[in-house]
């Protein structure tokens, strides 16, 4: 009876201990932003992991499962904004469901990525109990092999790269490097060693490494940001303020042209390269003969300025029945030039995973009543100003995409979203993102939102202007056009590789000599 409510106690500890690693490391992210707790917040995980020898392999899975749902879920609370629906039609009950059904299923897809993790390192703990410098090594190497596979599948967010911007500018940096799998290694690595340090001397390591990295990336931030004013271009921004709800009306409709074409007009008076709105500015399918259409390409060959229209189109392939979401290069000679077309589309939004089985019980969120279909990977934006890097809602995530594009000739980062009916901190967070790939690909990039946070950011990850949310507003924006090549850029992710690699032989050695 002592044993087992001694075991049960100790059990409630460790689920207290992995709940606050978990909080601690949600405080860490946009829009609190309290970054320096991201270099402790995973010691209480880490040490509860490794506690775990001698018990069932199912007891680390289960404290990663946790830790997993309370960071991820505190992080994407945001999502229940999607609440109410009733506007689709849908009832408020199944209303309320579909949104805590999606917060619930993306919190444990996240989760489910830490309790891998848990059940790996409590595997090396059993294994190899006395050398925690190999835990840290295959702890770090796992955790970023496992972030790094998670931006392939179509759904991503809250990476711990996410905790360092746009606060920690210095470690930022690192991602020019090898992208964000960088910092996250460096947050979990010294994390590692200062949980493992109980009386092995692993303190002054962590100590070291955190001090080594800010020096590193603070070198490289005060690398000077090239000013050519030769390579200067002036770019506008249209933040509509026209909630969703409303804009897919027809009155919407009418009310999100005017608003743009107010905007687009006042800041082509003012002399800029092109103006920007955002994702689904014009939520209606861009054919020629469409009044709509009509109205805007009378009004931008009057003008005389590129308009950079977020819409609906026909998929290139020509397919009845497919479009895509994407961004159109509007001329003044009324034809469409520059085209991007989104590439990760948002499951159950814009499209159903397992149509044929979840298409019977899940109605789709978005606007159409037709498929949209992802873009090519290999397109490019080739505008009037330059060739920009572009990025449509939550591909903000996906700093492949990005790489991409700079590495095909991008000059300039332009991201477009909506972000209706999402509140500040998601919008916060959002903007955090652009910060990360203004900076891994130098390059300076420009938000346009619908709702909130439109904003400049430079190469170096520095917010020149920042918007007001949830209001309309116009803004002239200079930046400066890049063509330099970062090492991530040139050589993509090449750390994580090299982690597992090493962490790998580290092992092998050690089964070999046998200690």
């Amino acid at each position: 009876m002592v044993a087992k409510t001694q075991a049960l106690g100790g059990a409630r500890a460790h689920l207290s201990l992995v709940g606050l690693s978990g909080l601690l490391m949600a405080l860490a992210l946009p829009p609190l932003s309290l970054w320096p707790l991201a270099w402790i917040a995973l010691v209480p995980l880490w040490r509860v992991m490794v506690s775990t020898v001698g018990q069932p392999a199912w007891w680390a899975a289960g404290y990663g499962l946790l830790w997993g749902m309370v960071y991820y879920g505190l992080s994407l609370v945001w999502i229940t904004h999607l609440h109410p629906l009733m506007w689709l039609g849908v009832p408020w009950a199944g209303s309320l469901a579909i949104a805590l059904g999606v917060w619930v299923v993306i919190t444990l897809w996240g989760a489910g990525f830490i309790a891998l993790w848990g059940l790996g390192l409590g595997w090396v703990a059993r294994h190899w109990p006395t050398h925690p410098g190999l835990r840290v090594a295959v702890g770090t190497a796992l955790w970023v092999a496992l972030e790094a596979g998670r931006n392939y599948s179509p759904l991503d967010w809250s990476p711990l790269s996410l905790t360092q911007s746009p606060g920690n500018l210095w470690i930022l940096h690192l991602a020019q490097l090898s992208g964000p799998g960088a910092i996250t290694a460096t947050i979990v690595a010294t994390n590692g060693l200062w949980a493992e340090a109980r009386g092995r001397g692993l303190v002054g390591l962590g100590v070291a490494l955190l001090v080594l990295s800010h020096t590193l990336g603070f070198g490289l931030y005060q690398q000077p940001a090239q000013a050519d004013t030769a390579q200067a271009i002036a770019l506008g921004l249209v933040q509509g303020n026209v909630p969703t709800r409303e804009k897919l009306t027809p009155a919407g409709v009418n009310q999100a042209i005017r608003n743009y074409t107010e905007g687009y007009q006042s800041l082509a008076a003012q002399g800029v390269d092109g103006v920007i709105t955002p994702e689904g500015a014009l939520p209606v399918i861009w054919r020629q003969g469409d009044p709509q259409v009509a109205r805007l390409t009378q009004t931008v060959g009057q003008t005389g300025v590129p308009l950079w229209l977020g819409t609906f189109a026909p998929a290139p392939s020509g397919k009845p029945g497919q479009y895509t979401q994407g961004l159109l290069e509007l001329r003044p000679d009324g034809e469409v030039h520059g085209r991007y077309d989104k590439v990760q589309l948002v499951p159950l939004g814009e499209y159903i995973p397992f149509e044929p089985v979840l298409g019977k019980w899940i109605s789709r969120l978005s606007p159409l009543n037709s498929y949209l279909v992802p873009g090519s990977p290999q397109q490019t934006f080739a505008t009037q100003a330059g060739v920009g890097i572009v990025g449509i809602c939550y591909e903000s995530a996906y700093s492949r995409l990005f790489r991409r594009q700079a590495l095909a000739g991008g000059e300039f980062i332009v991201t477009v979203s909506n972000n209706d009916p999402y509140p500040l901190g998601m919008m916060a967070q959002h903007h955090g993102f652009d910060v990360l790939r203004a900076v891994e690909s130098d390059r300076w990039a420009i938000r346009v939102t619908n709702t909130g946070l439109s904003g400049l950011v430079d190469n170096h990850g520095r917010t020149h202007w920042l918007g007001a949310p949830n209001r309309f507003l116009v803004y002239r924006a200079t930046l400066y056009r890049h063509l330099t090549l970062t090492p991530y850029v040139t050589w993509g992710d090449w750390l994580t590789p090299l982690l597992g690699v090493g962490a790998m032989t580290w092992a092998v050695f050690i089964k070999v000599l046998g200690k």
